[in-house]
C-alpha cells in the first residue's frame, strides 16, 4: 500500500514539476549563472583556478540550488490540497516520495552542475567513481534534510526565512564531510581513506530518513 502511495505522489510531482516548468528552468538558470561567473571571476583573468578552490565552488553552488529548489517542497501546496492528501494517503507516504523526487531532482542538477562546471573550468578529479558515488550520497542527503525542513517550516509564517535559519546548521556538518571526500577523490587517494567518511554520510542520510518516517505524521497532524 505504502509502495503504491509512494509511485502515485512521485508521479505527481512530476507532473506539477512539468506543468510548473518556470521552477526548475529557475534553477538550471542559477546552476549556469553561477557557473559563469565563477568563469568570469578566475578565468579571464588568466587565473588558474586551485583544486581546493574548484571543490568548494562546486559544493557550495550545489548547496544554494538545493535550498532554492527544495524549498517549496511544502510551499507550493496548498492548505486544501493537503486536507485532500490527508483523507487519501498517508504521511510517510507523502515525506517518503517527497525525499525520493527531491533526491531524482538533486541528482539531475548535480550532474548537470558537475558537466558545466567541469566544461567551463576544467576538471582536476582522479577518482571520478568516488566523486559520483560522493555527489549521489549527497543528493540524498540534501534532498532528505531539506525536505523535513521545508515540511516544518511550511507551519509557520515567513517560511523561506525559517528555512533557511533551520537547515544551514543541519546542512553544514553533513557539507564538510561530503567536501572531504571529494577532495580526497579529486587527490586520487586511496579509497580506504574516505570509507568512515562515506559510512557517516550514509549513517546520517538513514538517520534523518528514519526521522522524518517516524516524526513526520505528528507534524502532517497539526
Amino acid at each position: 500500500m505504502l509502495f503504491q502511495e509512494v509511485l502515485a505522489l512521485i508521479k505527481k510531482e512530476f507532473v506539477l514539476e512539468w506543468r510548473q516548468r518556470y521552477a526548475l528552468n529557475g534553477m538550471i538558470l542559477y546552476v549556469f549563472s553561477t557557473v559563469f561567473i565563477c568563469y568570469l571571476s578566475f578565468n579571464v583573468k588568466g587565473a588558474q583556478l586551485h583544486p581546493i578552490t574548484w571543490n568548494a565552488l562546486f559544493w557550495i553552488i550545489i548547496l544554494f540550488t538545493a535550498i532554492n529548489g527544495i524549498a517549496k517542497s511544502f510551499n507550493q501546496e496548498r492548505y486544501g490540497r493537503f486536507y485532500y492528501y490527508y483523507a487519501l494517503v498517508s504521511a510517510q507516504g507523502i515525506i517518503v516520495a517527497k525525499m525520493i523526487y527531491n533526491a531524482l531532482l538533486m541528482l539531475l542538477l548535480a550532474i548537470l552542475g558537475i558537466s558545466v562546471y567541469s566544461l567551463v573550468l576544467g576538471n582536476p578529479v582522479a577518482d571520478w567513481p568516488l566523486y559520483l558515488l560522493n555527489m549521489i550520497l549527497s543528493a540524498i542527503g540534501f534532498s532528505t534534510t531539506l525536505t523535513l525542513v521545508s515540511g516544518i517550516a511550511s507551519k509557520a509564517s515567513n517560511s523561506p526565512t525559517l528555512m533557511a535559519i533551520l537547515s544551514f546548521p543541519v546542512i553544514l556538518p553533513m557539507l564538510l564531510i561530503i567536501i572531504a571526500i571529494s577532495k580526497n577523490a579529486i587527490d586520487g587517494l586511496d579509497r580506504s581513506v574516505s570509507d568512515s567518511s562515506l559510512l557517516v554520510l550514509v549513517a546520517i542520510n538513514l538517520i534523518v530518513l528514519s526521522l522524518s518516517y517516524i516524526l513526520f505524521p505528528y507534524l502532517w497532524r497539526s
